[in-house]
């Protein structure tokens, strides 16, 4: 296994191994959860915008990957067969639009749009739009006729009111030593969770029960299949025999869940580790041993330009507890009988 960043993985150790060294820092941890109280409290007295239509921001509390992505994908499609014409708001971190708002389409590439972005529109076809301002970017998609907007990684983006929120977590890390920043991985307290409409824990056949907030509704990633990263063409999960040793690279939150995935599909994964967002390039994929090449599909939509026939990304489904879907359902209805009311 590579690791591209031993800062990172060092701050990682200490937030999920509960490395002692970390609690030197909790004066920090103090001045941080002052100010972004603070800020919150600010924000939404003061600066909060809502726009006419209801918004679910799906986010989370903690530093790096919970599967967010998934999540908002299965929400897309789900409100998408409910009739909704869904829009999907994203900050599009590592983004180089030519202007802001801007919608992603199929000339759209990776640099321009961001790869979760790019990713959540292969995926759904939603309309999704960039901007760092939020507001900006759901009043573009009011303006397109989207009736229900879904905010990604939008729960401490409170300048953007919304309506529900769901918040995703990672079963197998839960919420680390349960400080935060910088002592822990949180960006808000644990008690966040308590005041969230929804909770989902993503978790695996492997994993022990979710104890992190009573009520959480499981979640686990399914493989769906692959797909060449090349030109998109699907392939089935027998594309790769089981027993295949496959160069498994990775530049996401957490890299280990999608190993994991590899390794319970039968596969041995020779494991390469990058920054979350990382950018890709050809020299990164200068492997000795010549084996095949799997991603996710986060990371095709940066490789794609440059992809060997035999790169293949895994395409994940996110299945839900069954009893989330009525409960959305409830509570949208809800949210959007409250919209109506305000515009009376």
């Amino acid at each position: 296994m590579t690791a591209e960043d031993p800062t990172e993985a060092r701050w990682l150790a200490a937030w999920y191994g509960r490395r002692r060294w970390v609690y030197w820092l909790l004066p920090l941890e103090g001045l941080f959860r002052f100010v972004s109280a603070v800020r919150r409290w600010w924000l939404q007295r003061w600066r909060q915008v809502r726009v006419p239509v209801p918004v679910i921001v799906v986010g989370n509390i903690s530093v790096g990957g919970t599967g967010k992505t998934p999540v908002i994908v299965a929400l897309v499609k789900y409100l998408q067969k409910r009739g909704h014409k869904v829009g999907v708001i994203s900050r599009g971190y590592g983004s180089r639009a030519p202007e802001y708002p801007y919608v992603v389409s199929a000339a759209s590439s990776a640099e321009q749009a961001g790869d979760e972005p790019l990713a959540i529109w292969r995926a759904s076809g939603c309309a999704v739009c960039i901007d760092a301002d939020r507001v900006a970017a759901a009043r573009t998609l009011v303006q397109a006729g989207c009736t229900v907007l879904l905010s990604d990684d939008g729960l401490q983006h409170y300048r953007l009111g919304r309506d529900i929120e769901i918040a995703v977590v990672d079963a197998a890390r839960g919420l680390g030593n349960g400080h935060c920043l910088p002592v822990g991985p949180l960006r808000e307290p644990a008690a966040r969770l308590q005041v969230v409409d929804f909770v989902i824990a993503n978790q695996t056949q492997d994993d022990r029960e979710s104890d992190i907030v009573s009520g959480a509704y499981k979640m686990r990633l399914q493989p769906k299949h692959w797909f060449r990263v090349q030109d998109l063409e699907v392939l089935p999960l027998e594309q790769i025999p089981r027993g295949s040793g496959v160069h498994a690279v990775a530049g996401i939150g957490n890299p280990q869940r999608f190993f994991d995935t590899l390794t319970r599909l039968g596969l041995a994964p020779q494991c390469h580790i990058y920054r979350d967002h990382h950018v890709f390039t050809p020299a990164n994929f200068r492997f000795q041993t010549p084996l095949p090449v799997v991603m996710t599909s986060k990371d095709a939509v940066k490789c794609q330009p440059f992809a060997q026939p035999d790169w293949l990304a895994l395409e994940v489904d996110a299945v839900i507890d069954k009893r989330f879907w009525p409960a959305l359902d409830a509570a949208l209805e809800a949210r959007t009988s409250e919209i109506e009311e305000r515009r009376l």
